[in-house]
């Protein structure tokens, strides 16, 4: 790997992580290793590095390989100028960051014809580093040597400036884009910018008073420290500027960045004297003090402050605009991947037969049943609310389906209508057994069946799934109200299952998602849904071809090839039967078998996250036990005997048998949480039901850097602040609560007309 050497020195350096691991595991990315293979299965190689610092680790990678590439066209640009030396090349060579490397390059880069670059077509670079050492006392009878009419230095009379005024303007032009250009100022004014910056937000007036910039109103005339903008307000700045509503800027001490860069470019006492009218003798970069011109300090001076605000600010204040974007997106990217990490990993109810429901009002609930395994059984709508009021009618025809199909559990989707079809469902299954008995055959109460549970399942992005072409491919025949009820169904049953086949932008747990870096935010969202998968693991015989796209070294070609490979000869029976997929070579077996189960295999090892190529320790555990690997598997006794140390050799250590060990005590075990059912208060059913001072369970819905929304169950959630979610300071809101969870809040403030709810979790 190039650069691999000074690459693992910048990496470990930056993440403070030993040499050998970072180096490691640059070696196994460049082999095609996955994050979620390398940090299960090559601990040893690694040091026992964990995903985020193998991530961490493949993402600086990635940066520094862009550099890389960048270095090289700005290598090749300057040599083909004719203008690289030894000295220039080198500090290419040295440089690993991008925005001196950037710096480095500015004079050199090819740009569009600016007034610097006339005045250097009409000779007068000459003048111009004249003007810069500062000696020339009389600047205005050396600028007449390069007037039209007079002989002029590298140009010609016909190309000269036209008067000696022009002559000086053209000289003080070089000078302000050689300031722009300097890299000593340039840090100079980020220095200033980076201390002292304030983002100053204005309103449009002719937007002022329009109701789409009422959103904005916060920010009308808005200012702070740029260094204490919080990503959250950043962005909705950005966003208010992308509509039109509000103006942006960075500023700072313009009158001090000048002065700074003046007394950077001029000899100090000389510069005092010039702002006072007159001049002191001085000298700059190579100048001297008896020698010094106070004429040509002046004019120094002029072309100073002008390079400053007509070049040097500007460039500087995109820079940071920019950089303070980036880092905004980062921590909005990261928020975002933290909740869809919460929300893939939400506790699975299981194969259950399940009743999945889409609430409605005027156009009904399509209600869907399901089998353990996902597939459509059934569906219908039913009109249990108003305007229709077909109540009865809907409670014997829910009362049937349950019966008919043996739900086990039901999925009520959270949107429109989700509160009122609960309570509906609720008392459908209250229903007194005689009156079930009347209306439906047999009558529900009296079949010997449980009472199915009930659960409000999140369908963000159910609408978006059910418009896609897998929901169609998967219901061709079914329009997209039957295919987001069936959405509903599943993600009770698996929600990471369910939830893979949706852009990760439509589930709803992000913070301003549609305004960030889009290939940042997709790099991020698809490395987390492929650590969740791979954490969970997959179901070989019953995953689909979406799950298993994100399982480590398959993709969207292999994952189809499996499924039809499944289709055309039946479920697999072995992980060694994957060998026979088409295309699936050594290299991707090795990436993806060990996070594939197979339930009910001939070898227990295939429903385990037991890596096939450590097989033959198990079974040389199991033989020096006496017993098989299914008893090894069953008794803990017998597990308890064995000496992991005895079996560590040159390719196998000690972090990967105790992995192995803790593996036979529970072959595939789900590392989910357990799911549990949820109420809302019955007091609240809207939000003018709400007064300040009730306590209310309620189901956290999202979380942003500036709070928790909780919903509590009168169609519009609460916003609990991060100031108000603990009795102790929060600096990160996902240190406190997770998405899903079971709060208890407390209504501290009720806005009906914005629709804002203000919730607190504090204990007083």
């Amino acid at each position: 790997m190039e650069h691999l050497k000074i690459f693992t020195q910048l990496i470990s350096s930056e993440l403070h992580l030993p040499e050998h691991g970072v180096e490691n595991t640059l070696k196994l990315l460049a082999e095609g290793c996955t994050i979620p293979f390398i940090s299960r299965y090559r601990k040893e190689r690694t040091g026992g590095l964990d995903e985020v610092q193998i991530t961490a680790i493949s993402d600086r990678a990635e940066r520094l390989q862009e550099i890389a590439r960048r270095k090289d066209t700005i290598v090749k640009t300057i040599t083909e100028q004719q203008k690289m030396t030894p000295e220039l090349q080198k500090r290419i060579d040295d440089c690993w960051e991008l925005t001196t490397l950037e710096d480095i390059y500015l004079p050199f880069k090819p740009k569009r014809r600016t007034r610097a670059q006339v005045a250097r077509e009409q000779g007068l670079e000459p003048l111009a580093q004249l003007l810069l050492l500062q000696r020339e006392p009389d600047p205005m009878r050396a600028a007449q040597r390069f007037v039209r009419d007079g002989s002029v230095r590298g140009g010609s009379p016909a190309t000269g400036p036209a008067t000696v005024a022009d002559a000086i303007k053209g000289a003080q032009d070089i000078i302000a884009e050689q300031v722009s250009e300097d890299e000593r100022s340039r840090n100079l004014v980020r220095a200033a910018f980076r201390r002292e910056a304030f983002i100053a937000s204005r309103v449009v007036k002719a937007k002022k008073d329009t109701d789409e910039a009422q959103k904005y109103s916060d920010y009308f005339d808005w200012e702070e420290p740029l260094k204490r903008c919080s990503s959250h307000r950043l962005l909705a700045m950005r966003r208010g500027e992308g509509e039109g509503i509000l103006r942006l800027q960075l500023t700072i001490d313009d009158d001090e960045a000048v002065r700074r860069l003046q007394h950077n470019w001029l000899n100090p006492t000389g510069l005092a004297g010039s702002l006072r009218g007159g001049f002191a003798s001085g000298s700059v970069r190579g100048g001297s003090a008896a020698t010094g011109s106070p004429a040509c300090q002046r004019l120094v001076a002029e072309a100073v402050e002008d390079g400053y605000k007509r070049l040097l600010l500007p460039s500087i204040e995109t820079e940071f605009m920019n950089l303070s974007k980036q880092r905004a997106d980062e921590e909005a990217i990261n928020v975002f991947a933290q909740n869809l990490r919460q929300l893939l990993l939400s506790a699975p109810l299981g194969q259950k037969r399940v009743m999945g429901v889409d609430p409605g009002f005027r156009t009904g609930c399509k209600v869907v049943c399901l089998d353990a395994q996902g597939n459509l059984l059934h569906h219908e709508a039913i009109f249990p609310h108003p305007p229709v009021n077909h109540r009865m009618q809907a409670t014997m025809h829910v009362l049937q389906m349950i019966s008919d199909y043996h739900i086990e559990a039901i999925a009520i989707g959270n949107g429109t209508a989700s509160r009122e079809t609960k309570d509906f469902i609720t008392d459908c299954l209250a229903t007194p057994s005689d009156e079930a008995a009347g209306s439906v055959r047999g009558g529900f109460a009296a079949t010997a069946s449980p009472t199915p549970s009930v659960f409000v399942v999140s369908e963000d992005g159910a609408s978006v799934y059910s418009a896609s072409k897998v929901a169609r491919d998967e219901f061709p025949d079914e329009d997209v109200t039957v295919r987001g009820a069936v959405s509903i169904g599943r993600r009770l049953m698996d929600p990471l299952a369910e939830l893979v086949k949706i852009d990760p932008k439509s589930i709803g747990v992000g913070q301003y998602q549609h305004d960030v870096d889009q290939t940042l935010l997709k790099h991020s969202l698809d490395q987390t849904v492929e650590s969740c998968v791979n954490l969970v693991g997959v179901n070989l015989n019953t995953a689909s071809q979406h799950l298993l796209t994100y399982v480590s070294g398959l993709g969207p070609v292999l994952a189809q090839n499996i499924v039809d490979y499944r289709r055309q000869n039946g479920a697999f029976t072995s992980r060694a039967q994957l060998k026979k997929v088409p295309r699936l070579g050594p290299a991707a077996y090795q990436q993806c078998a060990g996070f594939l189960r197979i339930p009910d295999a001939k070898n227990p090892l295939d429903n385990s996250a037991v890596h096939p190529e450590s097989y033959h320790v198990v079974e040389q555990m199991a033989k020096d036990q006496n017993c098989s690997v299914a008893d090894l598997i069953n008794n803990e006794g017998t597990r308890d005997r064995i000496d992991i140390r005895r079996y560590v050799t040159a390719d196998v250590g000690l972090p990967t048998l105790t992995d192995i060990l803790r593996e036979l005590e529970k072959p595939g075990r789900d590392p989910r949480e357990q799911i549990e059912a949820f109420e809302f208060d019955p007091r609240v059913q809207t939000i003018e039901d709400l007064h300040e001072g009730m306590q209310l369970p309620g189901i956290v819905t999202n979380i942003t850097n500036f709070g928790a929304f909780v919903d509590i169950g009168v169609h519009q959630d609460g916003l609990v602040h991060v100031s108000q979610l603990a009795d102790k300071y929060v600096s990160d809101p996902t240190r406190v609560v997770h998405l899903h969870q079971h709060v208890l809040v407390r209504v501290i403030a009720v806005d009906l007309r914005r629709h804002r709810i203000s919730l607190s979790m504090k204990s007083k």
